[in-house]
């Protein structure tokens, strides 16, 4: 089942009373918009002054693929982490959630730059499956081989059915079970982020995936023991 990427501006605003915390939401919203357009202008910025570079990467290069799917897997950790911030009330659940919101946010505002300076989408054409820039190589995810098809949702992406549930947890559970999202979802973006920092085309595009995976890398182990702290254990790959 494919689990279309949100909005990160979308804040879950229905349950929230007037006022003050309404507010607060809407400063956290307008935020995260200017460090998604800071990072589309850098992206860009970087794009049209880099030298020594040929023709943009086209359609089905894996800078492209890269791109927009990295770009789709962070808008839902966007979102997953938007949730936590404003729901958590452990103070180290909802810092661990800012930094991934506004570092995925940057790095997504990055994607968007470059994409759209390509003259390509900024997310994968509906209907298009994912990872198809990586079954060229023949890599496998898992031991499992990728098709040359790709996939309909990358690993580590939660479901539909996964998000409602996050949404109505609430106190421990919301945080174990926001951990177990994040903790899968980042683990699945990891192939990823490796084969594109090994085969993109353009180095500002190996040098993000490689910051990606080294830092996500940091963060899974941050995320495995803060579950551990709370006697919880980690969600099986899906």
């Amino acid at each position: 089942m494919s689990t279309e990427p949100v909005d990160p501006d979308e804040r879950d605003l229905d349950d929230r009373a007037a006022g003050a915390p309404r507010r607060r939401v809407l400063v956290y919203s307008a935020a995260a918009l200017a460090v998604l357009l800071v990072g589309a202008a850098i992206g860009m910025l970087v794009t049209l002054t880099a030298v020594g570079s040929d023709a943009p990467p086209g359609e089905g290069s894996v800078d492209v693929g890269f791109s927009q799917d990295m770009r789709t897997h962070h808008l839902q950790a966007i979102t997953m982490a938007g949730i936590a911030r404003d729901r958590t009330t452990d103070p180290e659940v909802k810092g661990l959630a800012f930094d991934i919101e506004t570092g995925q946010l940057d790095q997504s505002g990055q994607m968007s730059g470059w994409l759209t300076s390509w003259n390509q989408p900024t997310l994968p054409p509906p209907g298009q499956k994912h990872m198809r820039w990586m079954a060229a190589g023949g890599h496998d995810h898992g031991g499992m081989a990728m098709s040359p098809d790709g996939v309909d949702r990358m690993p580590g992406m939660a479901s539909t059915e996964e998000l409602t549930k996050l949404r109505s947890l609430t106190g421990r559970e919301f945080d174990v079970y926001f951990l177990q999202l994040m903790l899968r979802h980042h683990d699945g973006g990891q192939d990823m982020a490796a084969y594109g920092a090994d085969h993109a085309q353009l180095a500002y595009v190996r040098n993000l995936a490689e910051k990606i995976k080294t830092a996500q890398g940091k963060e899974i182990e941050l995320l495995t023991d803060m579950l551990r702290a709370r006697g919880a254990q980690p969600l099986p790959d899906n």
